[in-house]
């Protein structure tokens, strides 16, 4: 199935991305020109999603070069080297956004007849890499579809997920919500659980967004209700989350909160899954102690902050914010955390389903995907 949304707009040379921030009360489109355009929108979350990330840096580059012009394949390859340099700064978890970098220098590096060839050579890999996260992204949803249902050996599903992992995260299907919206497909999910996401309210908004325009069953719960969930519904057979980043051993930093998911689903003795491209993994990690993890505004605890009621409904959309806490209150706002890899049941990528031999609390990814 896919998906009918698309956050990510690319017909050369125009890029346009679905600004987020709006969702779920308005769809509108923002474009992207440049590299400060595309800074701007991932660090403002107006894109979000360690693969969505990865992509429009990408394109958001390759925007630019199309309306620029080099003396020599030196000139080329500078500017590109500096800009890719610039737009890894803008969120620093995501292992996609760096590793997409990693490829794009490479091209460039091949490319050497002049600066139109290096241009070239820069939007075709960066174009690639948009089909390819589709591509990818559908293999995660059949391979974590298949896993599940075998596993949890019922003919009716039903799953919880956490923050946004569909096709607003990527450039279309997703990859936790991708499982669920294949099981869909399928015809043996019956219902879909999904955390609000605090504090920026990803689920809420944005999976609440997705899987209403899907029609995919599904309900909304507090962050702090999914104990009580799995204890009153033993028919929740998984959990089923994303990744910025897995270390070599399977540690995982995924949107804050996952980290307790995980140690509830460990006591409730249900299927803890991380889906991730493999490009969300870092073999050069070992361990998810060495992940580094974004810091974000306090503020994003202490005020809330949306649309009025009446504006949504008249569709004008006015901005409203609500001081919760006092005003000399101090926050801690970590937009990650890692899940040690021992409370994992299994990491899906493209590739296929990785599981743990048996009698060890660590993945061999490196093994699994040579």
């Amino acid at each position: 199935m896919s998906s009918r949304l698309q956050a990510i707009l690319w017909v050369r040379p125009r890029l346009r991305i679905l600004n987020q921030l709006l969702l779920p009360h308005r769809s509108e489109y923002s474009e992207i020109n440049d590299c400060r355009a595309g800074h701007h929108a991932i660090a403002s979350m107006q894109t979000r999603g360690a693969p969505a990330i990865a992509i429009v840096a990408a394109l958001s580059l390759a925007a630019e070069l199309c309306g620029l012009e080099f003396s020599s394949a030196a000139a080329a390859q500078a500017h590109i080297r500096q800009q890719l340099a610039y737009l890894s700064t803008s969120r620093p978890t995501a292992v996609n956004l760096f590793d997409a970098v990693r490829r794009l220098n490479k091209v460039v590096d091949a490319a050497t007849a002049d600066g139109a060839d290096v241009c070239a050579a820069y939007v075709q890999a960066a174009e690639a890499m948009l089909a390819a996260d589709i591509a990818d992204n559908q293999a995660i949803g059949t391979h974590g579809a298949r896993y599940i249902a075998e596993t949890a050996g019922a003919s009716s599903i039903k799953l919880l997920t956490h923050c946004n992992t569909g096709a607003l995260a990527t450039a279309g299907h997703g990859t936790a919500l991708g499982i669920a919206r294949t099981l869909h497909e399928l015809n043996v999910l019956s219902h879909v659980y999904f955390t609000e996401t605090r504090p920026y309210n990803q689920g809420a908004r944005l999976t609440a967004f997705e899987l209403l325009e899907e029609r995919i069953p599904s309900t909304l719960v507090c962050d702090s209700a999914v104990s009580a969930l799995l204890q009153s519904d033993p028919g929740i057979q998984a959990i089923v989350v994303g990744a910025d980043r897995v270390a070599a051993n399977g540690d995982t930093a995924n949107k804050i909160g996952t980290y307790q998911l995980a140690i509830t689903a460990h006591h409730h003795n249900r299927l803890f899954i991380v889906a991730a491209p493999s490009t969300s993994i870092d073999l050069d990690m070992p361990s998810g102690k060495q992940i580094e993890i974004e810091q974000r505004d306090p503020s994003e605890i202490l005020v809330q902050s949306g649309f009025t009621q009446s504006s949504v409904a008249t569709g004008s959309l006015e901005p409203a914010s609500v001081q919760v806490a006092p005003l000399e209150t101090r926050a801690w706002n970590p937009s990650f955390d890692v899940t040690p890899a021992a409370l994992i049941s299994a990491i899906v990528t493209e590739k296929g389903v990785i599981t743990k031999q048996p009698n060890s609390s660590e993945f061999d990814i490196k093994a699994a995907l040579s």
